[in-house]
């Protein structure tokens, strides 16, 4: 069935900047919680707010100081801001959304600076969502609280069953299935964690428009 609104995560979604964002991360606190594996950052961290992932890994033992979330963001950024691509595909997804006249928008734990240094850096690209760039952080209760779809849905003036959330990270589809949305699940390098949440996985965003029962311009 065709939608009639899509909401977008951002990190890993439309911009390729999940990989970089996580890389440091996992630096950073396999020095605090060297027990603690990649694959359980992944499965417990991914998707949260930086506040968020802050208090869950001083729940698995990191002494983390009182500045943590301050100097990560500041070093998050001076990375991002050195060049974040766009997740391939991407492009394509939008360009069959405005052919078929389907509005879109942005919930993401991400902070407003964040997109702005990352979706900014491609021309036109935050202008194509008209406003409706919502950040976890601007809501009471971010994701995995349904919240902030719930948000991005009453702005486009859309039901949450009329809505498909695209996301890449459990706690996204988390917040999907919870605000009664269906949930695509981007999962190029594997989609155990998001199929456990109910979302429907698909590796290449190319692939998106059909899946959505849309029209394929030619650039996708």
């Amino acid at each position: 069935m065709t939608p009639q609104a899509v909401i977008f995560d951002c990190d890993g979604v439309l911009v390729d900047s999940e990989s970089i964002a996580f890389a440091l991360l996992e630096r950073d606190l396999s020095s605090y919680v060297p027990h603690v594996s990649r694959a359980q950052m992944e499965r417990d961290l991914l998707g949260l707010t930086l506040a968020g992932v802050a208090e869950k890994a001083r729940t698995l033992g990191a002494d983390l100081p009182d500045t943590w979330v301050e100097d990560f963001y500041a070093r998050l950024y001076a990375r991002l801001e050195q060049g974040t691509p766009l997740v391939p595909g991407i492009l394509g997804v939008l360009d069959a959304l405005d052919v078929a006249g389907i509005p879109y928008a942005i919930g993401s734990n991400g902070s407003p600076r964040k997109m702005q240094i990352t979706l900014g850096q491609h021309r036109g690209l935050i202008d194509r969502f008209q406003g409706r760039v919502f950040s976890g952080q601007e809501t009471p209760r971010p994701k995995p609280f349904p919240d902030l779809f719930l948000k991005a849905a009453a702005a486009m003036n859309v039901a949450p069953k009329h809505c498909v959330v695209v996301e890449d990270s459990p706690t996204g589809a988390r917040a999907a299935r919870a605000a009664g949305m269906r949930c695509m699940g981007y999962a190029p390098h594997g989609a155990a964690a998001l199929l456990a949440e109910g979302a429907e996985p698909f590796t290449r965003m190319t692939d998106l428009p059909a899946l959505l029962n849309l029209s394929r311009p030619a650039s996708c």
